[in-house]
């Protein structure tokens, strides 16, 4: 069933060639209204009694939703075609852009993973008296609140809420599971008559919470505070920051969702072999401290992961990978968008990546100043930094022609720019930028001054993991090219061997967690495959010779699909039977270092020379056998005991 559009041109403000945009996009699109909110609010309950109809104005959500109950149908889909396209200084066609943006909103949505987290209510007050027990009588109505004071001479006369004194060692945990450790923890004691008195001071003291209030002047209890849910922090010199937190913690009682944003294979991580560490990309940019190590690999906390997307971007094997929504849909979406505005007559697009401020940015920009250029495609996303090299290279090899990152107030600055500095290392001729300002206007002129390289000729959909994408849409951008450099740390490269440090022990090839390095079970060789390598540093951890380097680079021949030997030696031939083993050259070092070794006198250091099955055949034959052994003792039979008993 085709999709109908409602479109308004908001009172004249804007304009929408109907005709037009019902042939590009293949919907339903009829003549503009002018006040859909208002005077022709009829068309949209119409619409919405037909269904399948998507109505295309944000600003008046709440009207639409309302209409819809009203109605007792379901609300329609929203689209947004006047803040991003039709509201621009741009005298350019806004056809394709808006035809881009009717295509990407149809694709299907994907359903949210979600965890069910339970808090109810205990909330812990931390701060100055002064400041602490005010905000616990304001919520002690609404929650179950216990206040932490450091000194027992503050210590209230009331009992509408709990007050224990110590000293807070420790916190871990989010909301609804808080754990607290405090020492010289002392309660009070309810009886008596007079000021309440303590129990006696204990180390250690464990309890649990939903909610954390910190009201002091102190440094946070946590990493990236800002993004620990349950845990509220306000400058007590500053009453509307108080305020604010003891209304926001108020509200925390109840059951709530929490998205699932991650998705971890653990098999595929590569952190860790044998106790060797090698790959910490997560652990590095985490800036909350969800991702700690497990052994092998690497294990995320849902309760704590605040959903930035990092790990996601810079992960060399795919172990870890944003799935709100995932990886493959954020691909689609600007593959999507690319197709749609070429397939409407558009040349060369430009992509606007951002989050919900930038979102904000463009409203402002488009109601109060120039808005967004007509080539300039906006895609939000919920965690930009989750937006990393692969869906970077993607986009363009689709055919935009640069890719605009622009990050938010809470966005993580420094893992942002090492991949558009690696997206721009791999794409070339300054296609990937990265703009930080928090100024619409500001934001508005530099994409209109922007001079935009040429798209790619033959724009490609490249599918798989982020991996074989990354490397299908290079190919596309360089057609002709045998290799790309790029910089330090880059999860793509090659191995670079000493081969005369090297001794062949093959300690890399067991601990390789990609397969990348191989042996050959017939002949002393060590193997590459550069496609399959991470760059996870594993190999050059364990090489006992300090062989092994490494060379950040993009090959896009074929040769990084194979096997190819990168050290090899000859092998030694067994003094008695001739077959091969080992290598010659390290029988030799070895017989060399132990022919004046008395516990390898005569033949035996002819045995070092021998494969495995003449060193037993030698041994056994040699008059000092270690497997000979004197005659086997007779077992002892009843017979036996009996003789010895004086009663037979």
């Amino acid at each position: 069933m085709t999709k109908t559009l409602i479109t308004c041109d908001c009172m004249g403000s804007q304009s929408i060639d109907a005709e037009a945009l019902a042939k590009a996009t293949g919907f339903e699109v009829a003549p503009p209204c002018k006040a859909l909110c208002t005077s022709q609010i009829e068309r949209a309950a119409k619409g919405l009694t037909q269904g399948n109809v998507v109505l295309c104005c944000t600003q008046e959500s709440r009207t639409f939703e309302a209409l819809a109950e009203e109605l007792e149908v379901e609300p329609a889909p929203l689209l947004d075609l006047r803040d991003r396209a039709g509201w621009s200084a741009d005298r350019a066609s806004k056809l394709p852009k808006m035809s881009a943006l009717a295509a990407e909103a149809m694709l299907p949505a994907v359903p949210e993973k979600t965890l069910d987290v339970l808090s109810e209510g205990l909330c812990l007050i931390l701060g100055a008296p002064e400041v602490a027990l005010e905000a616990a009588a304001q919520l002690a109505p609404h929650l179950g609140v216990t206040v932490l004071l450091e000194s027992p001479e503050d210590l209230p006369d009331t009992r509408a809420f709990d007050v224990i004194t110590g000293r807070l060692r420790k916190a871990q945990g989010a909301l609804g599971q808080f754990k607290v450790t405090i020492d010289a923890l002392r309660q009070v004691e309810p009886g008596g008559r007079g000021s309440f008195t303590l129990t006696e001071p204990r180390d250690g003291g464990l309890s649990q919470c939903d909610v954390i209030l910190d009201l002091r002047r102190e440094p946070p209890l946590f990493p990236a505070h800002e993004k620990r849910e349950g845990y509220l922090r306000a400058d007590p010199g500053r009453p509307q920051a108080v305020a604010a937190a003891v209304m926001a913690a108020s509200h925390l009682v109840g059951t709530f969702e929490k998205p699932l944003y991650v998705r971890l294979e653990s098999l595929l991580c590569a952190h860790s072999r044998a106790g060797k560490t090698g790959c910490t990309n997560c652990l590095d940019l985490c800036p909350t401290g969800a991702i700690s190590p497990d052994g092998e690999h690497v294990t995320v906390d849902p309760m704590i992961c605040a959903g930035c997307g990092a790990c996601s971007s810079a992960c060399p094997s795919g172990a870890i990978s944003y799935d709100a929504p995932p990886v493959d849909l954020t691909m689609r979406r600007a593959q999507t968008l690319a197709k749609a505005f070429l397939d409407a007559g558009g040349h060369a697009p430009r992509l606007l990546v951002h989050d919900a401020h930038g979102a904000e940015m463009i409203r402002l920009s488009a109601r109060h100043g120039d808005g967004l250029p007509a080539d300039v495609v906006p895609l939000e996303i919920r965690a930009i930094g989750a937006f990393g090299h692969a869906e970077t290279v993607a986009a363009l090899a689709a055919g935009f022609a640069s890719v605009t990152v622009l990050p938010g107030p809470g966005a993580d600055l420094p893992a942002l720019e090492a991949q558009v500095a690696l997206s721009d290392a791999i794409a070339g001729g300054g296609r990937v930028t990265l703009l930080q300002t928090s100024d619409p206007d500001a934001m508005s002129e530099a994409l209109y001054v922007e001079a935009a390289p040429a798209r790619v000729a033959t724009p490609v959909r490249p599918m798989g993991t982020r991996r074989q994408i990354t490397r299908q849409a290079a190919r596309a951008l360089h057609p002709g090219t045998e290799s790309l450099p790029l910089p330090e740390g880059a999860p793509y490269g090659a191995v670079l061997v000493d081969t005369d440090a090297c001794t062949l022990c093959l300690s890399c090839v067991s601990l390789c967690p990609s397969g990348a390095l191989g042996d050959n079970p017939d002949l002393p060789q060590l193997r590459f495959q550069e496609d399959a390598c991470l760059q996870c540093g594993l190999c050059a951890n364990v090489c006992p010779e300090d062989a092994i380097t490494y060379e950040p680079r993009l090959l896009l021949s074929d040769e990084a699909l194979e096997q190819r030997v990168i050290n090899e030696e000859e092998p030694f031939a067994c003094i008695e039977c001739g077959s091969l083993f080992g290598v010659k050259s390290t029988i030799d070092r070895i017989t060399e270092k132990l022919q004046s070794h008395a516990m390898f006198s005569g033949d035996k250091l002819r045995m070092i020379q021998m494969c495995d099955d003449c060193r037993v055949n030698a041994q056994y034959h040699a008059q000092d056998n270690p497997f000979a052994a004197g005659e086997r003792p007779r077992p002892r039979t009843t017979d036996d005991y009996l003789s010895k008993r004086r009663d037979h």
